[in-house]
């Protein structure tokens, strides 16, 4: 019950119904990072998904020259959206820029609800959907502020 009150109280999951919350909220756990943390690693199988509790954490793109964050993800908000995508790598290094705590879900348990339920399935990939369109635009503005042609 606890998930699902920090679920409806999301960015991320706010617009998922009662049923859906609880379905969602079943699934997860908590888990905790460290500040500096390696979450995510780019080219890693794509595996977990994860919603900020608390603290946040950075969207990266590592080159062996330099990091850049591309987006720092707060409270309310998800990323790992790879992980929705079967057989696809994460695309960005996702690392804790302070200690933080996090709902995570497993990528199986998560494709067999929506399979069990398709209801459930397109209000969850819809949201996913959304926090896409987000990581695109961050990028978006981020390349152009890296190339210097901010808007």
């Amino acid at each position: 019950m606890a998930l699902e009150r920090i679920l409806k109280r999301s960015r991320f999951a706010a617009r998922l119904s009662a049923p859906h919350l609880e379905t969602l909220g079943s699934l997860g756990r908590k888990v905790r990072f460290e500040e500096d943390q390696l979450i995510l690693q780019a080219g890693q199988k794509a595996t977990h998904f994860y919603l900020v509790v608390s603290g946040s954490v950075c969207v990266e793109v590592r080159t062996p020259v330099y990091t850049l964050c591309v987006q720092v993800v707060g409270p309310g908000d998800a990323f790992g959206w790879s992980s929705f995508l079967d057989h696809h790598d994460t695309l960005f290094q996702v690392r804790a820029r302070e200690a933080s705590r996090v709902i995570c879900w497993d990528a199986l348990p998560l494709f067999t609800a929506c399979r069990k339920n398709p209801e459930f399935g397109l209000d969850l990939y819809s949201a996913v959907l959304e926090l896409v369109a987000g990581r695109v635009k961050a990028t978006e503005s981020k390349l152009a502020e890296f190339c210097g042609s901010i808007r």
